[in-house]
């Protein structure tokens, strides 16, 4: 039987591509030391009528936060899966970064690391952008 559900979130859709990018990010990242704090944090309110959303929160050992964008493409025509994160995008991730750091006593020392899939290729870019 046919399931609209299913079908929007199966493994050949949008979500189901960006949910897989995501579990090999994650693999990737704690095969590197990093342990996972949050997965999707999201905001409702933006600076933009599109809400702001952290695909992961990991921490380092050495306890840097790090709020992590995944962005998987099927090839790297066009720049590639870290060239699609526009000026926009960073600006929804740092504000509900902004919006998860408010929640702590002390915020620790953080950054913005990207995690880009390229061809089934993982590239992890730290630092790859600021908040300033």
């Amino acid at each position: 039987m046919f399931d609209k559900a299913t079908a929007r979130s199966g493994p050949g859709s949008t979500k189901g591509v960006g949910d897989a990018a995501e579990a090999l990010a994650l693999r990737h990242l704690q095969s590197h030391g990093l342990e996972l704090v949050a997965r999707n944090y999201r905001v409702a309110r933006g600076p933009s009528a599109r809400a702001g959303e952290v695909d992961l929160v990991m921490r380092e050992r050495d306890g840097t936060l790090v709020f992590v964008e995944v962005r998987a493409r099927r090839d790297d025509a066009h720049g590639g899966a870290a060239a699609s994160i526009g000026p926009g995008k960073r600006r929804r991730v740092i504000y509900a970064a902004e919006h998860y750091l408010r929640r702590l006593p002390t915020p620790p020392p953080c950054r913005f690391d990207v995690v880009a899939i390229d061809a089934g290729r993982v590239s992890w870019l730290r630092a790859a952008f600021d908040a300033g």
